[in-house]
């Protein structure tokens, strides 16, 4: 084991550690604290991680420990962005958030990325995952199954959005308002 594994920081240098990520089991007797633990590389493997957070004081709760609310807003906020990249239209909502699992906590200092992907397009929707770990350890943090967004047309009423599949193109949704390409 070298000393960048030693230490959770393996994979820095390329954003991800492909061979390796990490889970918290409970500590015995202590509260709050873990002890990393192999997890299979293919929970992280297909997601794509946008976002990178700080915890700072403020995300906190009475515990020390990153608010819940405050998490769940971050993956809202983004779940929002990516639905209007891949759908190239900037009217959606969320329709609905399956059951939220918080794996771990995450502390003051710490620095989390959350990550997304499409596994579903209906013909309004788009279904999607979430997952949130710590990016030096990657410990898992949350899983979410589902967070179902709709396309909305001028007057809020669900609209077809006419896609099947995922884009990594940004240019679905043009910056000057013209109409997205298909």
């Amino acid at each position: 084991m070298t000393t960048q594994e030693q230490h959770g920081f393996a994979g820095l240098a390329d954003g991800v550690d492909d061979d390796v990520f990490y889970e918290v089991a409970p500590v015995s007797g202590r509260r709050g604290q873990g002890s990393a633990v192999p997890a299979t590389a293919s929970e992280h493997a297909d997601i794509n991680f946008y976002t990178r957070k700080w915890i700072k004081p403020e995300d906190l709760n009475a515990n020390g420990t990153l608010f819940g609310g405050s998490l769940l807003r971050w993956i809202d906020e983004e779940a929002t962005i990516y639905t209007i990249v891949q759908l190239g239209n900037p009217r959606v909502v969320t329709k609905f958030i399956s059951e939220i699992n918080f794996v771990s906590s995450a502390r003051q200092g710490d620095l989390v990325e959350m990550g997304l992907r499409a596994t579903a397009f209906g013909r309004t929707s788009i279904t999607m995952r979430a997952r949130v770990r710590n990016m030096v350890t990657g410990a898992s943090i949350l899983t979410i199954e589902r967070i179902v967004f709709v396309s909305l047309d001028e007057s809020g009423e669900p609209a077809p959005h006419g896609f099947s599949e995922i884009t990594y193109e940004r240019d679905r949704f043009s910056p000057r308002g013209a109409a997205p390409t298909a």
